[in-house]
């Protein structure tokens, strides 16, 4: 058995008040833009605290939609193989969609989902990240919004897990592993 720690590296206070700033940001630019509606898809699971916190700081009308893809399985190392499990619902044929990922590590799924949805050739298709780790980036992918940018760890909360577990805490925590118990 692993053993680890939790040491907290973004408080929920810092959260509440970055989402609300990314709102703000979000709301203005499609405003600017004079976007009528928006279209969020947001990537289960991790994305689904940081979607309904978004949008609930939003003034812009929008629907939603889910996207399920697998490249973790239970797993703390990515993987390349990326399979969808639950494709979206809405048509996005023309519509302004923003996408909401909860992080992005070396940028193969992000890439991957996408250039899958630009195959449904929406209007426009933004990105909205949670977390952005740069510095595992080997594929390169456009984002248009970040709320943190963490250089290395593997981190729980607020939606993030480690094996099903920590999604609930209300910050983000780096995992910090301190070697193998028998």
């Amino acid at each position: 058995m692993v053993d680890y720690t939790l040491k907290e590296i973004i408080s929920a206070k810092d959260i509440q008040n970055r989402v609300k700033e990314l709102a703000r940001d979000i709301e203005e630019d499609y405003r600017n833009r004079e976007v009528s509606e928006v279209i969020f898809v947001g990537i289960l699971k991790g994305a689904f605290i940081f979607l309904a916190d978004l949008l609930r700081n939003l003034n812009l009308p929008a629907k939603v939609d889910f996207m399920r893809i697998s490249t973790y399985g239970l797993n703390t190392v990515s993987s390349e193989e990326i399979k969808i499990t639950k494709d979206i619902e809405l048509d996005i044929r023309d519509k302004h969609v923003l996408l909401v990922e909860d992080i992005v590590d070396t940028g193969y799924s992000l890439k991957w989902v996408v250039d899958y949805l630009l195959t449904k050739k929406p209007a426009s298709l933004k990105v909205c990240v949670f977390i952005d780790k740069k510095e595992r980036r080997r594929c390169a992918v456009e984002v248009d919004y970040v709320g943190f940018t963490v250089e290395q760890g593997f981190l729980v909360g607020y939606g993030l897990d480690y094996s099903e577990k920590y999604r609930h805490l209300p910050g983000i925590y780096e995992v910090c592993f301190s070697g193998v118990r028998t």
